[in-house]
């Protein structure tokens, strides 16, 4: 019960929901989970699916040992049916596979189900050609499928599924998750304060750049809280030059912030008379990330905090 036990401790409300309907016999024959990545939608999906196959279930759930529950885990039960985008989009001919597979009936049981990954990239014909099956789905079928963009789902398609909402993982709840993945503590503290998607933040941390723009961050950080006049020298030596992109120069006001706030919260209990220093830092941080959104630029957002802290 290792796996039930952790998927209810990553989403809980949507654990028991799906858990109540299977108990009470409400089951839809179409879901549609929708949440970012990261947060346990296709693990819930198999979690789910293993409900209708499983050979011993205990206490209602799946026993995780039978032969169907392993086979499902290892994507090799005849009766499931997984489909991902081929390339950049999921196209009408695998959707019209997929008609033709439920035609048939079930290789061991007449139950049928189909885990659509990525839903929202369906192109226009695909997404028409599941409407139409969805219209007049075949007994004992049952479809999921995941999104992490409800809005690209097209509305009659939403409207013909029952739909699951994923909250994004607490912070101290992604923090332990990536910690048990061998992530330090300091830079799996960063993730979950950057992002809510296990997903994302796993990206992040594997991303070469993000190492250094973090080290950079902190340098900054250090050069403003000392009121050290390198730090404008350091905006236009380092930081411009690592921070790039838009996205990037973003994520670094949000890792400043972090900081901040990090600091702050030692400031608060060892010296509160120098807790207006901080927050006056972290107005300008928060204000710096509006006016970026704005197409202002970042060095002259930087240099502008640097100006304001030092001189």
């Amino acid at each position: 019960m290792e796996e039930t036990e952790k998927l209810e401790t990553i989403q809980p409300i949507v654990f028991r929901q799906l858990q109540n309907s299977f108990e009470h016999g409400r089951l839809a024959h179409a879901y549609l989970f929708e949440g970012d990545q990261g947060t346990g939608k296709a693990a819930l999906a198999l979690w789910f699916t293993k409900h209708l196959f499983c050979l011993d279930l205990q206490d209602n759930m799946p026993c995780e040992k039978c032969n169907n529950c392993l086979r499902i885990n290892s994507r090799e039960h005849p009766d499931v049916v997984e489909i991902e985008p081929d390339g950049q989009s999921i196209k009408v001919d695998q959707i019209r596979a997929l008609q033709s597979e439920l035609t048939k009936s079930g290789f061991e049981s007449a139950k049928k189900v189909v885990i659509i990954h990525q839903a929202e990239k369906m192109n226009t014909n695909s997404a028409n050609s599941l409407l139409k099956f969805l219209e007049e789905p075949p007994a004992n079928f049952m479809i999921i499928l995941e999104t992490q963009s409800l809005g690209k789902i097209l509305p009659t398609i939403r409207s013909r599924c029952q739909i699951i909402h994923f909250q994004g993982l607490s912070t101290q709840r992604l923090q332990a998750r990536l910690e048990a993945e061998q992530i330090p503590t300091k830079t799996a503290s960063l993730l979950a304060n950057l992002t809510n998607s296990y997903g994302k933040a796993v990206e992040i941390s594997k991303d070469e750049w993000f190492n250094e723009a973090r080290d950079a961050v902190i340098q900054w950080f250090n050069y403003l809280e000392k009121n050290d006049s390198q730090a404008f020298i350091y905006v236009q030596k380092k930081l411009v030059k690592t921070l790039r992109d838009k996205q990037q120069q973003q994520l670094a006001f949000e890792m400043l912030a972090y900081y901040v706030k990090e600091k702050r919260n030692q400031v608060i209990k060892q010296d509160p008379a120098a807790l207006d220093k901080y927050n006056y830092l972290l107005e300008e941080v928060l204000l710096a990330s509006q006016k970026l959104e704005a197409n202002v630029s970042f060095q002259n957002i930087a240099e502008q905090i640097t100006l304001r802290i030092v001189f």
